[in-house]
């Protein structure tokens, strides 16, 4: 984990893996058309949520192995526990709210609300580490971030309407990832952050599967071709995105790692312009783009000696 404390590497890691969650976006549109999923059934879809995350994390277990004693040694049976509780946290309750959330709301607030997880987190991440306080340069990035994010989607059906079973569920989805990624920096410090992400994936994916079969129809799911292929895209954009996340948080401040997640829905309307027809870009985004680099650089910009010197 010593190559992540590199601020670097760290921040390319972090851009790294918000533009796969970002390709998320278009890859669920074009999946759940071609696999027949309709907007409002909340099954199908919790169905193949549960097959991309178990299949995810299934894939970072066994990519694990090579770890050998190493990896392993530090869990203990009471750990099993906690992987649990993460599991169900970040991946089955986020996801379950998150999906039967976007049914009764729009994309672009359901992005707006999602963007407030960051805020949640570097205000946790003030009251529960000393060397990750809030400061200026936080707040500054924070709001230049959510601005930006708040561009991306400005045309895209913002209202200022709210929907328990929609909006209601977005905040407690937004809620509970909030306090997962806490949890999950707290759980990987210890011990692999590649196993503690590949059994949260698993045993989430797992709960996901069979809370949606019992409402799943015959003609739910159709698996074509290009539908299984982009659905093990998706397994694998979890499978690294996650790992390579809390391999970042088991070593860096959560404050500062999580502003590049201002990046995921930027990412996903950029990519959702490049292969979903009929979407475009605009200068909004492009804006939007602007803002939320801008914000990365005044969180984590640090005054060289040299500087410091000449501005006394």
């Amino acid at each position: 984990m010593e190559i992540f404390k590199n601020k670097t590497i760290a921040a390319l890691t972090a851009v790294f893996c918000s533009v796969l969650w970002g390709s998320a976006f278009p890859v669920l549109k074009i999946g759940y058309e071609e696999m027949a999923i309709a907007p409002d059934d909340v099954s199908a879809k919790l169905v193949f949520a549960g097959i991309r995350f178990l299949g995810a994390g299934i894939m970072v277990l066994l990519l694990s192995i090579p770890l050998g004693r190493k990896g392993r040694e530090r869990f203990k049976r009471s750990d099993y526990l906690h992987l649990i509780s993460l599991g169900i946290m970040q991946t089955f309750l986020l996801y379950f709210f998150f999906y039967n959330g976007l049914s009764y709301t729009t994309g672009a607030k359901s992005s707006l609300i999602m963007a407030g997880e960051n805020f949640i987190v570097i205000l946790i991440a003030h009251y529960i580490y000393r060397n990750d306080k809030l400061s200026w340069k936080k707040t500054v990035g924070m709001l230049l971030g959510f601005t930006g994010v708040f561009l991306a989607n400005f045309d895209k059906g913002f209202t200022l309407s709210f929907v328990f079973e929609g909006d209601g569920f977005m905040v407690i989805a937004m809620a509970i990832g909030s306090i997962g990624t806490i949890y999950a920096k707290w759980l990987s410090a210890k011990r692999s952050p590649f196993l503690v992400s590949g059994w949260q994936l698993s045993l989430g994916g797992l709960m996901l599967l069979l809370s949606g079969l019992p409402g799943l129809r015959d003609d739910s799911l159709v698996f074509t071709a290009k539908g299984t292929a982009l659905l093990i895209y998706s397994m694998l954009l979890s499978a690294i995105a996650f790992s390579l996340w809390y391999a970042l948080l088991s070593v860096n401040k959560a404050g500062e790692i999580t502003m590049f997640r201002f990046v995921i829905p930027v990412a996903g309307v950029f990519l959702s312009a490049a292969f979903v027809p009929g979407e475009s870009l605009n200068a909004y985004v492009l804006l939007s783009l602007v803002l939320v680099a801008s914000g990365i650089v005044v969180v984590n910009w640090k005054r060289t000696e040299t500087y410091k010197k000449l501005s006394g």
